[in-house]
């Protein structure tokens, strides 16, 4: 989280101050104004896209829809490819030529929308307050993103949304099909870690077949813990979950212990592997080898493809003789050309690896059918895959 201090000028022209908080790693803004109920949308516009932030001090509901305003103002990359007319600003960004062109694009639509979004700010009070006229009670949304305040802040009011949103989500939780009969059978995901909505991922680990006589699993990497959960409903014994991510080692402790899997599964810090081997490792690492634009995206976006190249490197070297690593993930990266098509193959090998089976399953998230998408052809081509691996 970036932290910081944001300076601007008061209404009585002094010189005013406040920490700045920002969980995609925004710095601090450099030119700041207040702006309350009587700012046009056009002007906030204007401010926003010449690098102005907007501290706002009007009705809490009014920046709500001045944030309405301003998406508005946003045309999404399809209707700015598609206005050549009227409204037309500028010269249209050329139309992508190939899968990672889209791609490339579409990142660089949704930073540039970010980037305009976040200008409009909230001040916020010690204690998670807000100092606005109809503002919500946000204390304990704020209180599972950011912890203790120790002093007034300011953060974007669309960061803001987001965590009341992913407040709400881990109130309700994601129900999973395979931790029936385990407590509440859902997985709570904390805000920064991954939830467990797109399923098919999950249904996999239920699914492929277990080493024989295995007692012990090692979940590399563990996030929420879904997936050690699901091991453990399925009988093995001991099972260590890892993760370097403070919140995702909360979150599956949580979890857990709310599934009443927690003396199964013992939790610790580790880079991917803990020490000793295993006869069945698993590991679910982020699908998409590009680099995250905010530490919230680590979750999706794998650099370099570091944790998927290490997990392999180090794989045979923790498994016990005749054990399995099970690798789940996406071919996307693939269909939007981040990834040669034998590329993870070619891994497998240099690991000193073979590949003992295979399962498959087609996503079922929304997006897929939604032909919009400007990475439509991508996602729709999609398969999900669980590696069977065992040393060679």
């Amino acid at each position: 989280m970036c932290a910081a201090s944001l300076h601007w000028t008061g209404p009585d022209g002094q010189p005013a101050h406040a920490l700045w908080r920002s969980e995609a790693g925004v710095p601090a803004h450099q030119k700041v104004v207040l702006a309350d109920d009587t700012m046009p949308a056009n002007t906030a516009y204007k401010l926003a896209c010449e690098g102005t932030a907007l501290l706002w001090q009007g009705d809490f509901q009014n920046a709500r829809h001045l944030l309405q305003a301003l998406t508005r103002r946003l045309a999404p990359p399809a209707g700015r490819a598609a206005s050549k007319g009227k409204g037309s600003k500028g010269k249209q960004p050329p139309e992508p030529v190939n899968a990672g062109q889209a791609f490339n694009q579409h990142r660089q639509n949704l930073a540039h929308r970010a980037r305009i979004l976040g200008m409009l700010l909230i001040p916020f009070e010690t204690d998670h307050t807000i100092p606005l006229r109809r503002a919500p009670d946000v204390k304990q949304a704020c209180e599972e993103a950011y912890g203790a305040a120790s002093e007034p802040y300011v953060a974007s009011l669309r960061e803001l949304l987001g965590l009341i949103g992913a407040h709400e989500w881990r109130k309700k939780g994601v129900a999973i099909e395979a931790l029936k009969g385990k407590g509440s059978g859902r997985i709570h995901a904390h805000y920064g870690v991954f939830s467990p909505v797109r399923g098919e991922y999950v249904d996999l680990v239920q699914q492929a077949p277990l080493p024989a006589g295995v007692q012990d699993a090692v979940d590399v990497g563990t996030g929420s813990g879904v997936l050690a959960a699901v091991l453990a409903s399925r009988g093995i014994a001991r099972i260590t979950a890892t993760d370097q991510d403070a919140r995702a080692l909360a979150c599956a402790k949580e979890n857990l212990h709310r599934l009443k899997l927690d003396k199964q599964v013992k939790v610790i810090e580790a880079d991917l592997f803990p020490p000793g081997q295993a006869p069945l490792i698993v590991c679910n690492p982020p699908w998409l080898p590009a680099r995250p634009s905010s530490p919230i995206e680590y979750a999706v976006y794998d650099p370099d493809s570091r944790m998927l190249r290490g997990f392999l490197a180090g794989l045979k070297a923790h498994l016990t003789p005749g054990g399995e690593g099970w690798l789940i993930m996406s071919d996307l990266a693939e269909h939007l050309g981040l990834r040669g098509p034998d590329t993870l193959q070619g891994w497998i090998k240099d690991a000193g690896l073979r590949v003992v089976g295979k399962l498959d399953a087609r996503p079922r998230h929304p997006k897929t059918q939604d032909a919009s998408d400007p990475l439509h052809q991508a996602r729709a081509a999609e398969v999900t895959s669980l590696w069977r691996l065992a040393a060679a």
